[in-house]
């Protein structure tokens, strides 16, 4: 590591600004980050202004990788370059749950311009409208799975290096290796995202209903953790969480190794979908089966089958909510299913009756059934 990537100009610019002290304790420490990030071609005025946009000296050497260097474009510039309006471009951003950006600021880099480009490409093939849907499902699912890289970081490996009384020199070239890991990420993410389009592509087909766009045969599950309000009362937010991590891992891997789908998590409930009765019903014995080991709360769920809207990566329609009422009328430790699943999937599983209740929105009652392990009585 060169010691002399630093002047004494540089040095005394970056102490005028609070950035180094050669007095305190911790100088040393401080002044091998600062010799890393020159010898990485950062400037002190580089520094500075990272810090004064509310940025560390420890993640700077990635944030600059995360982004690398080249023409800086304002709002405008990207625009033109793109040939469209800065408000369109702004609602594209807005659209993809990007934050807004003042109108001088420096915040595109060269790669945008085919990025609004490719969206203006996009609307003009499917509507303006429909586009802007979509890309809301796009922005909300790349912003969690940037939080959770983030959150992988720093539960992984800054905290450990924290533990272990790391300086700030480990910390930063912690933080570059992090972002050097997304090369390998992105191209992964592409295979990925071909591999779950063909999926999604063969479970429209298999039940798309004949002569419909967008309704689909569907046996519609809910599962949810009772006990878990009161539990909230009494333990902490990492324990909850944790917790509630638990029990989206059980459900993603039983769902999926069934051919179903997680559709979402709202809170401590999660709602799947299958194509199959019969896999419908063994998601959700499993799922309780398996939550109930843990002993901090009750699982129960309900099913539902039939004809529902598939719209945007969600489900919606009378199926749905029936869905969901029954599993609210289910008792902890409890599996309820209507007479259309029991009859298709009566052959592998068994029906207790349970019998017929009016459900929250619906005007006739609801003929229910227990599922169960075991055969159907004769």
């Amino acid at each position: 590591m060169p010691t002399d990537a630093l002047g004494p100009e540089a040095l005394a610019t970056l102490a005028a600004a609070g950035l180094y002290d050669p007095t305190a304790p911790q100088a040393a420490q401080r002044r091998a980050l600062l010799e890393w990030l020159a010898g990485r071609g950062v400037t002190a005025a580089e520094m500075i202004a990272a810090v004064r946009r509310g940025g560390s000296l420890t993640g700077l050497a990635g944030d600059l990788a995360l982004r690398p260097g080249g023409d800086r474009l304002t709002l405008a510039e990207v625009a033109a370059r793109a040939g469209l309006s800065p408000q369109r471009v702004e609602h594209m951003r807005l659209a993809a749950a990007l934050p807004a950006v003042g109108p001088d600021e420096p915040a595109f880099s060269t790669d945008d311009v085919a990025i609004f480009t490719a969206f203006a490409r996009g609307a003009a093939l499917f509507g303006e409208a429909a586009l802007r849907d979509f890309m809301h499902i796009v922005g909300a699912a790349l912003g969690r799975v940037a939080e959770a890289a983030v959150s992988l970081f720093v539960v992984n490996i800054e905290g450990p290096i924290h533990e272990a009384g790391g300086d700030e020199l480990a910390l930063a070239q912690a933080n570059l290796r992090a972002i050097g890991a997304l090369d390998l990420l992105l191209p992964a993410m592409r295979s990925l995202f071909r591999a779950h389009m063909e999926t999604a592509i063969r479970r429209l087909r298999t039940g798309r209903a004949p002569g419909s766009v967008d309704l689909v045969q569907r046996t519609v599950g809910f599962v949810d953790l009772v006990g878990f309000t009161s539990l909230s009362r009494r333990q902490s937010a990492r324990e909850l969480a944790e917790l509630l991590l638990r029990f989206e891992g059980l459900a993603h891997d039983i769902v999926v190794a069934r051919d179903g789908r997680l559709v979402k998590l709202i809170g401590d409930e999660a709602m799947f979908v299958a194509i199959e009765p019969t896999a419908a019903c063994d998601i959700a014995l499993t799922l309780v089966d398996q939550v109930v080991q843990d002993r901090a709360v009750t699982p129960r769920g309900g099913l539902a089958s039939g004809l529902v809207l598939s719209r945007g990566g969600d489900y919606y329609g009378p199926v749905v909510n029936q869905a969901a009422r029954i599993a609210e009328l289910a008792v902890p430790g409890e599996v309820l299913a209507t007479a259309e699943v029991a009859a298709a999937a009566g052959a592998r599983f068994g029906f207790q009756p349970a019998g017929k209740r009016l459900l929250k929105g619906f005007d006739e009652p609801v003929t229910l059934f227990a599922a169960t392990r075991g055969e159907s009585p004769s």
